[in-house]
């Protein structure tokens, strides 16, 4: 048993005539905070477009908790604990902050008995998750009219208004400012410690990354360049050469 709760096996995705992905295997623990960098064609969002359902992939299989799951749609894999951030902002900008994060929760659903019950449970909750992204002012903001750092740490409040077991992060840090970026840092340590989730980042900011992640994967023409610490990514010659623009 490896422990992944999220795996790549063997992937591989094809578009015509180009290979966006070849036997790429990877997973993510629970309590990991795993990055995945490489640089642009790499293929980081193609991958993460087949760990989330987006894209089934031509070869290969994905793996939640251990079972099989490539044929399921991305919807079922919501529901079973899989969560995902985008490089471009999805936020329902016509609601407020907190109404994004209640929308996060409706698919629970449940009868009219106990209907206002749950929804004080809601409320809670995504006051709960605000205050802990750091946000809590911002719940009646409506959230179109965000700046991009702020946006951003709303996406992330809503994608753990409902407890993921996996998280998905394209590009969190993206438009953030330097204070901003050390609160996102918080924020996901902590739902990595604290509350298990397994978390796999793509990030450009290099040093935002190694600062963050006990382990970082090297994606490169759509494979596995790399793979290891920090410390032994940085120190990988191949790395240097392909992404960090330094060779030898």
């Amino acid at each position: 048993m490896n422990g992944y709760v999220v795996e790549a096996v063997g992937v591989g995705v094809r578009f015509g005539g180009v290979r966006a992905l070849h036997g790429v295997s990877l997973g993510v623990r629970p309590g990991e905070v795993c990055g995945l960098i490489g640089p642009n064609g790499a293929g980081k969002t193609t991958l993460f477009d087949v760990l989330s359902g987006i894209r089934r992939p031509d070869q290969g299989r994905m793996l939640l908790g251990g079972v099989d799951v490539t044929r399921r749609s991305p919807v079922w894999r919501a529901r079973h604990g899989m969560r995902r951030t985008f490089q471009r902002q999805q936020l329902f900008g016509q609601l407020s902050v907190a109404e994004n994060l209640l929308v996060a929760q409706e698919w629970r659903g449940g009868g009219p008995r106990g209907r206002r019950r749950r929804e004080r449970e809601r409320r809670a909750r995504a006051e709960e998750v605000l205050a802990g992204c750091g946000i809590a002012e911002l719940g009646p903001s409506c959230a179109g009219g965000l700046p991009v750092g702020r946006a951003r740490m709303v996406e992330l409040a809503r994608a753990v208004a409902d407890p993921p077991r996996v998280l998905l992060l394209d590009e969190p840090a993206s438009g953030m400012s330097a204070p901003e970026r050390e609160q996102l840092a918080r924020v996901v340590r902590r739902l990595a410690d604290e509350e298990g989730c397994a978390v796999l980042l793509v990030e450009h900011n290099v040093a935002f990354v190694m600062e963050l992640c006990a382990r970082v994967v090297v994606l490169d023409l759509g494979t596995v360049l790399a793979e290891g610490t920090a410390a032994e990514v940085r120190a990988d010659p191949l790395v240097r050469a392909a992404y960090l623009g330094t060779a030898g």
